[in-house]
Parts: C-alpha cells; sequence; structure tokens
C-alpha cells in the first residue's frame, strides 16, 4: 500500500477527476502507485482510489507486471465482502490509467506502527488483532483466493481498533490466469518456506505470514532476519526462530505454542484453516481468561441450567458450550450488536434485558435466556437488527467457529433452539396489531 504523502509527493500534480471521481487531495504514494481521497456522492462516502504507476520508463516487463497487478486487484470487485478486509468498490481504466476504488478509512494505521519494540500492543489485542485477521483469511481462501503478501504494512488498524486486510494485488485466484504474475511473490521477511522455493502455494502459506507477522507484533522482531536476502531466504527454510518468551517474557506458552504452529517448515503441520488458526486463539484467550475469571466455572454451569434456553441440554453438552463461549458484561445503552455488520459469534443473555431496534428505532425487546445473533450461522449474513443494552446486562459470546467443533448433539441442540426462537419470531410478526 502506498505510504503517507511526503513534501516531494504532494509537489506532484493532483488530478482534478479520475473517472466519476472527483479528487480531494493525495493520501499516500509508493512503488506501485499513488492513492488520492476522494467522495463518492451517490453513495455518500468517502473512498480511496489507487492509480496504478504504468510509468515504467519502458521497461516493458514492470509494464507487464503493473498491468497484471491491477487486473489482479480489479477483479476481487464484488468477490471478497467481508468486515475485516477492505472492500473494493471500483475499478477502471481510462486514458492509459488504471484505478481502484476502496473504502477509505479515516485515521487508520498499519500494523507496521506496533511492530516496534517500543510501541508493542497489548498481548490480548494481538491476539484480537490476529483472530480477525483469520477470519478474514479463510473467508478469502473458501473463495479461491490467496494474498500471498501478509504483512504488517497490509494490514489496517481503524480508530475503533477493527482490522482491514488490504492489497490484493499479487493474490492467486484459483482458475484465473489474470492473477499469475511472475517474478511477483511477496516481501521476503513474511515469505513461507515454501514461497520462497518457489513451490505451489496453497492456504497455508497466508497462515505462514500470518503467524511470522503475529511474532513481530508481540515481540517487536521478525522470526528471522538476516544481513543479506540470500542468508534470510536459507533461514526461513531451515532455521528456527528465536522463542518468543526470550523476547517478551510475558506472552503466555500457549500463544506462543499457536505461533509456533503456524510457523512450521511443512504446511501439512500448521492449521488446516483460518477458521481452525482462529479457533485456537479463541480457545487460548479462553484459557487465558479462565484463570482469571471472577465467576467460577461451577457457578456459570449453574446460571445457564436455570436459563430457558438450555433446558433441553444435557449437562455434559452445557459443559462443552461454557469451552465454546465467554461472558460479557454491558452497561445500559450500549451497543452489543450492530444492525447491518457480520459477525461470526451469537449471543444468549444471562441477566438484564435488550432493546431491539431497526433504523434507529425500537422494534422489541428481549430479555433473559432469549437469543440474537444467530445469524452468524449463515455464512456472509449481516444483522437485522441493533441489539442494545436496556440496563446492566450479561450475555455469554458464543463463537461459531468453536461450536463447529463441539458434539453432534450439542450443535443439534442449538438448531433446535434457533428453530423454535425462528418459528416464534415468525409468528409474533404476523400477530394482528392491537386498537388501544
Amino acid at each position: 500500500m502506498a505510504e503517507p504523502a511526503s513534501t516531494t509527493s504532494r509537489r506532484r500534480r493532483v488530478p482534478d477527476k479520475i473517472g466519476k471521481y472527483v479528487i480531494v487531495n493525495e493520501v499516500g504514494h509508493g512503488s506501485t502507485g499513488t492513492v488520492y481521497l476522494s467522495h463518492d456522492p451517490y453513495y455518500g462516502r468517502d473512498v480511496a482510489i489507487k492509480v496504478y504507476n504504468m510509468d515504467t520508463g519502458g521497461d516493458e516487463e514492470r509494464a507487464r507486471i503493473a498491468r497484471k497487478m491491477f487486473l489482479s486487484e480489479a477483479h476481487m470487485v464484488g468477490m471478497l465482502q467481508h468486515p475485516h478486509i477492505l472492500p473494493i468498490y471500483d475499478a477502471g481504466e481510462e486514458s492509459g490509467q488504471c484505478y481502484i476504488v476502496t473504502e477509505h478509512v479515516h485515521g487508520a494505521r498499519t500494523l507496521s506502527a506496533y511492530c516496534r519494540p517500543d510501541n508493542l500492543l497489548r498481548i490480548d489485542d494481538v491476539v484480537e488483532i490476529v483472530y480477525k485477521c483469520a477470519r478474514a483469511l479463510h473467508y478469502a481462501h473458501s473463495r479461491g483466493v490467496i494474498h500471498r503478501d501478509i504483512k504488517p504494512s497490509n494490514i489496517m488498524l481503524t480508530q475503533d481498533s477493527d482490522v482491514r486486510i488490504i492489497d490484493f494485488g499479487i493474490a492467486i485466484v484459483s482458475d484465473s490466469d489474470i492473477s499469475r504474475i511472475d517474478g511477483i511473490a511477496g516481501s521476503p521477511s513474511y515469505m513461507s518456506p515454501e514461497q520462497v522455493q518457489s513451490l505451489d502455494l496453497t492456504n497455508g502459506s497466508d497462515l505462514y505470514s500470518l503467524g511470522a507477522v503475529t511474532y513481530e507484533l508481540l515481540t517487536g522482531r521478525r522470526p528471522f532476519r538476516a544481513g543479506n536476502l540470500t542468508k534470510l531466504l536459507h533461514q526461513i527454510v531451515y532455521a528456527t526462530p528465536e522463542p518468543i518468551h526470550s523476547l517478551r517474557a510475558e506472552v503466555p506458552e500457549e500463544i506462543e505454542d499457536v505461533v509456533a504452529t503456524t510457523l512450521q517448515k511443512d504446511p501439512a503441520k500448521r492449521y488446516a484453516s483460518g477458521a481452525d488458526l482462529a479457533a485456537a486463539l479463541t480457545r487460548v484467550h479462553q484459557k487465558l481468561r479462565d484463570r482469571n475469571a471472577r465467576i467460577d466455572q461451577q457457578e456459570q454451569f449453574g446460571v445457564l441450567r436455570r436459563l430457558k434456553f438450555f433446558h433441553d441440554f444435557s449437562h455434559a453438552e452445557i459443559w462443552e458450550v461454557l469451552r465454546a463461549s465467554s461472558w460479557q458484561n454491558y452497561a445500559g445503552g450500549e451497543e452489543i450488536v450492530r444492525e447491518g455488520e457480520m459477525d461470526d459469534r451469537f449471543y444468549i443473555i444471562v441477566s438484564g434485558e435488550c432493546a431491539v431496534e431497526r433504523h434507529g428505532q425500537r422494534v422489541g425487546g428481549l430479555g433473559n435466556g432469549d437469543c440474537f445473533g444467530e445469524a452468524s450461522y449463515v455464512p456472509g449474513a449481516k444483522r437485522a437488527a441493533t441489539i442494545r443494552a436496556a440496563g446492566p446486562v450479561t450475555v455469554l459470546k458464543v463463537s461459531s467457529s468453536l461450536l463447529e467443533q463441539v458434539s453432534a448433539s450439542c450443535q443439534l441442540r442449538f438448531n433446535r433452539v434457533f428453530l423454535r426462537t425462528l418459528v416464534a419470531r415468525l409468528q409474533s410478526a404476523e400477530q394482528p396489531a392491537r386498537v388501544s
């Protein structure tokens, strides 16, 4: 992605318009192109326009690569729609200029800012960021897209601590000649062993790169460092990184084990998918949280057993639910989920009441034992309503990625409860309004 615009870059002429987009100003410039800020009046949103650098000084090979990078990223238009992947809205070519139009995230910084030993993020923040990246990569991989260039500068952190993976310019798309760009491999420090050896790449290559990013976010150092490229690539293929705890003692062993698995030389020994990595991170987070939990799990079990949601669950199944979930408290007025967003969790109200809102208007309420967010079971489904705490509320957040790994009988119980809930809501919606 382009670097922030410098004084030198600002001296370049900023075009008045690119395609149908009126340019506000230049916001970044890099070797592959320049990024401009614009506003889309039709949708009422700010957008970023990346114009690819096709001026290669007569170098036909560089021009071919630049054009293929554009076509590869433009190919993603409408293909990848995930909350943690920067959306591409449009692409075009005008007067020899190739450009793509993406979401513009105000105030966002790439993770490069948090890879220095003196500016590291909290460990639990790193776990959350990597979890979101793993889910986003699983989504992309399930659609046949391998990013090939996962690195800190290609992951944005928004002002509200959300994540966007960016720059799919050298991605591989299955069954697509457009994305096969010879001579472009990625960023050496984050490349997988199979990538540096020019072997066929699988989803595991992106997971390795994400593991290398995680290592750096936790320690402020890359897994492998060398004085020249040849030595670096040799280390990636044959060497073992320095243990994380020797660089940052407070990193728990469980997190170090997860990173070590992602950095296995043999792709078959890594996590099988981004979903598996996300599930492993969820289990680690759960285990670490449980060590300091204020409510004893036996007490949590007793609370769940009394909720109407779990009346048909066996004791063993309730314990399974506890292991696949987390408890969270909300103050009155806080949003728990937001209308239109995508999430991979669903929620059960343990105590308190919530308001159901659509388009800013209250349309109903929920109480103890009620569930919401069950649409997370449907890939790509968006929240149909905003759920807001009406007062102090405790909810059970259940990860759908972990729920996929519980027993078949436990999953069946959930499906039955969700079905009953859906039927009850449909029947309620069909009730004629009473005249007061």
